[in-house]
């Protein structure tokens, strides 16, 4: 018989049965896979799947997030799609629904990617691995305690400015990392001008490596810009993937509360 599984949009799927063919629609989730140990498994990814290298070698690419070719995904014939509610294309993933088994993650925070996880293990037959994945996140990515905050403002996008809201994976990792958001009220991805960036006032302005590759030049013309005064490039892929790329995110965290002088062992001499 077979079981039923419920995605993070509240479909529920049945669970393939081996041999596992999957693509992946998202490339946080393709790093998953590799890290459940699925190689075989994996059929087809998208272009931006970069993570491993050696499946962005040797894998079938089916397109990108936003642009997948649904028929290069029939010819590969998966009994079960990875895709994601924000990163990919809704008529495309209905499209593909109709033939094949689709579980379709809805991140927003933390909780939910550790969600997610367990979810793909359930479905691979990788659970053991997932949840010794999830609860090694767990034990490193704790809030810090720390006697100053700082208020922040996470830039994913340049003409126009766009940066985090509230209701983001990335705003619940700004505040694993002991970052306020200064948009935490905003919701999605707020458009913003210059005068806008001045008015929020953060203490830093973060410059995200993804989707924008925002580089020291962006940095130093932002910083003439707004006036404000720290003003730092940061890996997007960290406080973004929600899959097992978090399980660098404590250690990076605490390198980028360093430089800031947030460190336990530092604050009080703030």
């Amino acid at each position: 018989m077979s079981m039923n599984v419920q995605d993070q949009t509240g479909k529920l799927i049945s669970k393939p049965s081996s041999p596992l063919r999957i693509v992946s629609l998202v490339p946080s989730i393709t790093e998953l896979l590799f890290d459940l140990g699925l190689n075989d498994d994996v059929v087809g990814i998208t272009k931006f799947c970069v993570h491993p290298k050696e499946w962005f070698q040797t894998k079938t690419r089916v397109g990108g997030t936003k642009t997948v070719s649904v028929e290069k995904v029939k010819t590969l014939q998966p009994n079960l799609i990875l895709a994601n509610k924000e990163e990919n294309v809704k008529e495309q993933v209905e499209e593909l629904a109709k033939e094949f088994s689709v579980y379709t993650s809805d991140i927003t925070t933390v909780a939910d990617a550790y969600n997610m996880m367990l979810k793909v293990g359930e479905l691979t037959d990788t659970k053991e691995k997932a949840v010794e994945i999830v609860e090694t996140i767990k034990t490193g990515l704790v809030k810090p305690e720390q006697a100053k905050t700082l208020k922040v403002l996470y830039l994913i996008w340049q003409k126009p400015y766009m940066a985090a809201g509230g209701d983001t994976f990335i705003n619940d990792m700004l505040l694993k990392a002991g970052l306020v958001n200064v948009l935490q009220q905003q919701n999605r991805y707020p458009q913003l001008t210059v005068d806008e960036i001045k008015a929020l006032n953060p203490d830093v302005l973060l410059l995200s490596s993804e989707p924008f590759p925002f580089q020291q030049k962006h940095a130093d013309e932002l910083k003439q810009l707004t006036g404000i005064g720290t003003i730092k490039l940061v890996d997007g892929e960290i406080f973004s993937w929600y899959g097992s790329r978090m399980l660098q995110a404590p250690a990076y965290f605490a390198k980028l509360r360093e430089s800031l002088f947030l460190n336990d062992e530092t604050a009080a001499q703030v």
